[in-house]
């Protein structure tokens, strides 16, 4: 990377290397590999942008209490957003709470064919054995939307004076255009552009 010039990296940070049972007990190996990527990241002038999260929800949290679907996940990724930020935010100053989490609601809970693969017909493209595409869309995306407000809330309540970071969300951006120039096609087109991107 050094060789090709590239001055900075964005990497996702793995909730389940991390804490492997979502919450609790911290995994040392996992901060260890985190530093030492970071460490050498700076070593070599390359300035590193974590993800806190890119689809990979420990697994148990999905079991106990089907993971974003439930409000529960919106102090459990808290959590483990404190944990990123005391652990790596001394040499982290680029933050990603949600790697597009628009593209996580229409793929795993509508679509079906992301993770965790639900859907309901006729809308999945995926064997649609479980899930709702009419309502857990939004059930989701309102989980989203309150999880990265809180990190955000906690990272400039207790990190941004010290650490001097940025912090954000990463959005899929779909070009959505009208089928035809009709007034019903384009006011579609728009519903279809704020539900997609309208985060």
């Amino acid at each position: 990377m050094k060789e090709t010039g590239l001055d900075a990296y964005r990497f996702s940070i793995s909730w389940s290397r991390l804490i492997p049972n979502g919450r609790g007990e911290i995994n040392p190996k996992g901060v260890e590999y985190y530093n030492n990527l970071i460490n050498e990241l700076l070593d070599h002038g390359i300035q590193p942008h974590a993800t806190i999260f890119q689809y990979d929800l420990p697994q148990i949290l999905e079991d106990e209490y089907g993971g974003w679907l439930s409000p529960q996940i919106i102090g459990d990724f808290t959590a483990y957003a404190d944990v990123c930020f005391r652990e790596f935010g001394d040499r982290v100053t680029n933050w990603t709470t949600l790697n597009e989490p628009n593209a996580l609601v229409s793929l795993g809970y509508d679509a079906g064919i992301g993770p965790p693969g639900r859907c309901s017909k006729p809308f999945g493209f995926a064997n649609c054995s479980f899930g709702d595409s009419v309502n857990e869309p939004y059930i989701v995306a309102r989980n989203c939307l309150l999880a990265h407000s809180s990190a955000v809330s906690l990272y400039r309540r207790k990190y941004q004076a010290k650490q001097q970071g940025l912090i954000g969300m990463n959005i899929f951006i779909n070009n959505i255009l009208p089928y035809t120039n009709s007034t019903e096609d384009i006011a579609a087109a728009k519903r279809a552009q704020a539900f997609y991107t309208g985060w």
